[in-house]
């Protein structure tokens, strides 16, 4: 099982021997945690989690000694990319949370159709800066090996051509379509999910979805909110891959 007692931190990239944290990391370990030298933290890298030992600390640097990095068990076996509709007011920030804790690897911010939410780039610009701050918080409770990252926001059109380079694509739509239970994953590695905003999808994105390759999948009998559906999507793909 993963340390969840060790705090979490996460670096790009991690030398051998000796790193060092600065900033706010060096400020949270030295000022908030009080942690002294010779506890230990574990920093995260690229998907492996490194077990450090604090040599020296001050609020400005805290230098650390590598003693033993593996493969982060907070990963799942399949990289699921979520094409989020732009949801109303604050419902973004607690997709994103969730999202991450489930195993999200990368959320894509969609404009379509009947988006109610349509931000400028400069409120879209903050939107996005928060949305990542919450998915690093998000990945450093709950165990995580990556950052998840909240791209910039495209348009639907364009979402159909990125998902188009992942091995499956799976059309959440409220017209019907096949179980996840149904549906076929086996050998994926990277997954797209679409998700709607309020009121869903139009027909015709739904064509273009399927034209592209998306597969058309329900999420049950019952109307699920926009905020529930991905977290309802992302779980039945982590359990149907066996990372549940």
């Amino acid at each position: 099982m993963p340390k969840f007692n060790l705090p979490r931190f996460f670096k790009d990239s991690l030398p051998e021997g000796e790193t060092v944290l600065t900033g706010e990391d060096a400020r949270h370990i030295g000022l908030s945690l009080r942690m002294r030298v010779g506890e230990k933290i574990t920093l995260c890298s690229r998907g492996m989690d490194f077990e450090c030992e604090i040599v020296s600390i001050t609020p400005q640097e805290v230098r650390c000694r590598v003693v033993e990095g593996k493969p982060s068990e907070g990963e799942p076996t399949v990289k699921i990319t979520l094409f989020q509709a732009l949801p109303k007011s604050g419902k973004m920030s607690t997709i994103v949370q969730k999202a991450v804790e489930l195993g999200v690897y990368k959320i894509v911010p969609i404009v379509t159709a009947r988006c109610v939410a349509r931000p400028d780039s400069r409120s879209m610009a903050r939107k996005n800066d928060r949305w990542n701050k919450v998915a690093l918080a998000a990945a450093k409770q709950c165990g995580r090996g990556v950052i998840p990252e909240v791209t910039d926001m495209v348009m639907f059109d364009e979402a159909l051509a990125q998902a188009a380079a992942l091995d499956r694509c799976l059309f959440c739509y409220e017209g019907g379509g096949d179980s996840l239970l149904t549906a076929d994953l086996k050998d994926a590695e990277t997954i797209g999910i679409f998700i709607g905003a309020e009121g869903g999808f139009e027909e015709s994105e739904y064509e273009a979805a399927l034209k592209a390759g998306a597969s058309s999948i329900t999420l049950g009998r019952r109307i699920l909110r926009c905020e529930t559906a991905p977290l309802a999507a992302i779980a039945g793909v982590m359990l149907v891959t066996g990372n549940m």
